[in-house]
């Protein structure tokens, strides 16, 4: 029982001490920023600045702009990335439950791989699904391609139903409408 005050002092004092530094902090002289970049006195204020970053005066410009743009190339990297996860995530909701999720992540890996190359969106489905549907050949593949890629009147024929219970034929349709549906999606967050 007695530890109890002596803690609640300790914690009161170093409140007190927080606070102090705190208003310390606040109250002290600091040099503004100059948002004037044509004011005499900028030009002095940014090279006592640059003076605390060591990075500049150890590299020259030559071994900065390789470093930069590794940099940038790992930035876009990320960002493609972040695009990648959001389109698959989608197709993940939406197909999730009837398709397993390996398969859906294999086309969406595939997909990212020949989005920028040059092919026709048949050869561009046919090749994001042929590494899972190896048993078909490419132009029966084609056949099946054909009525996602060239829009026709009604439904796209595919059914809907747990994979288990789909026949080999539906499974391909299936998997070609999912295939279309990444690479829609990853042209659309591509442009």
């Amino acid at each position: 029982m007695t530890n109890q005050p002596i803690r609640h002092i300790k914690s009161e004092d170093s409140l007190d001490r927080c606070a102090r530094e705190f208003l310390e902090v606040l109250l002290q002289d600091e040099a503004c920023y100059l948002w004037n970049p044509a004011e005499p006195e900028t030009e002095a204020y940014f090279e006592r600045l640059e003076q605390n970053f060591s990075l500049l005066d150890s590299l020259d410009s030559e071994e900065i702009a390789p470093q930069a743009e590794k940099f940038y190339n790992c930035l876009h990297q990320c960002w493609e990335s972040a695009e990648i996860f959001q389109a698959k995530q989608s197709i993940l909701q939406r197909f999730g439950n009837l398709v397993p999720s390996d398969w859906i992540d294999a086309i969406a890996e595939q997909a990212t791989r020949i989005i920028s190359e040059n092919l026709s969106p048949i050869e561009r489905l046919v090749a994001c699904v042929n590494p899972l549907l190896s048993n078909w050949g490419e132009e029966d593949l084609q056949v099946f391609a054909r009525p996602l890629v060239y829009a026709m009147r009604g439904d796209n024929g595919v059914k809907v139903a747990p994979w288990d219970e789909l026949s080999e034929i539906e499974k391909v349709r299936l998997t070609m409408k999912i295939a279309q549906e990444v690479l829609t999606e990853l042209q659309q967050t591509n442009q």
